[in-house]
């Protein structure tokens, strides 16, 4: 049976850019404008503020991670943050950690944050299908999870960049699974929790080949067709066709990315009849023929 969540952690092909271990005492507060990049924090000891632009507020625990997908405007700071102004640098401890606030005393939060980066060119229509910002409680397996990969960032030890992907694909995958059946926005995982949607996504990718139509898909999670798909889109929050389309595009480009794969083998594989009609489909989704697609692609450093 096709894992859905897996398949899609797996295609954006996550990668390790830096973590750090921060501890902070008194006031402070970190603004971070980022450029859609992948942060994760998990909480070591204490607590802190974490304010996302378009969420409320959420004051951190021990053993609370936080990822969010795609950031841009979000800080970080004391629970009573200082009032606004210039932000202070952080002091660099010999042993490496940064210390935010006030030198003297003892730590009142030491939590890891990290960056990774995902090197799929499909990463923003992947990341638009999960979650803005995930927040979990109390899974003391994925502080455990952050010191492996901080650990491993920090050596040279052989294989590196292989336990490093796979380290952070579990990562992922074991935070995202920890929302299911939450109040997560639409999205992947909130499809994913419903039992009658959930069926009719393992088949799409379980048979992207298919001639899938809405009634099809209807059929398979036991829903009237108008049910099915006003279900699907308040879940997913794209509709059903939508969604199919999207993950075959993403399947194509993977298969065209591999030298020597055949157009017309690669439509048959993402469920269109003849090559003409999925290099239409293609071009109107990528914006280049599938052929140019795949000799860029091969040409690419």
């Amino acid at each position: 049976m096709a894992d859905p969540l897996s398949e899609v952690v797996t295609l954006l092909q996550p990668e390790a850019a830096f973590s750090k271990v921060v501890n902070g005492a008194g006031r402070w507060r970190v603004r971070r404008t980022e450029l859609g990049r992948p942060f994760y924090c998990v909480v070591l000891e204490g607590s802190c503020r974490l304010a996302v632009e378009g969420h409320e507020p959420l004051v951190l625990q021990a053993d609370d991670f936080v990822l969010i997908p795609a950031a841009h405007n979000f800080a970080t700071s004391s629970i009573d943050p200082p009032d606004d102004g210039p932000e202070a640098p952080p002091f660099v401890h010999p042993n490496g950690e940064f210390r935010l606030g006030t030198l003297e005393g003892a730590p009142q939060v030491r939590m890891m944050v990290g960056y990774c980066a995902f090197g799929s060119p499909d990463a923003d229509m992947l990341v638009s299908l999960l979650p803005q910002l995930v927040h979990v409680r109390g899974e003391h397996r994925l502080a455990t999870l952050v010191q492996f990969v901080n650990e491993e960032s920090r050596g040279q030890r052989p294989a590196r960049e292989l336990i490093l992907t796979r380290l952070l694909e579990v990562l992922l995958i074991e935070a995202l699974r920890s929302t299911a059946g939450t109040a997560a926005s639409p999205g992947l995982l909130r499809g994913l929790a419903d039992a009658r949607l959930a069926v009719a996504i393992r088949r799409m990718h379980e048979m992207p080949m298919r001639p899938w139509t809405v009634a099809h898909l209807a059929k398979e999670a036991a829903l009237s067709r108008s049910a099915f798909f006003e279900r699907f889109n308040r879940a997913v929050g794209v509709t059903p066709m939508e969604y199919l389309l999207a993950w075959r595009m993403a399947l194509a480009k993977k298969l065209l990315r591999n030298q020597g794969v055949a157009i017309a083998d690669v439509a048959r594989r993402v469920g269109y009849g003849s090559a003409s009609t999925f290099s239409v489909a293609f071009s109107r989704h990528v914006g280049m023929p599938p052929a140019r697609y795949a000799r860029e692609q091969l040409s690419a450093p």
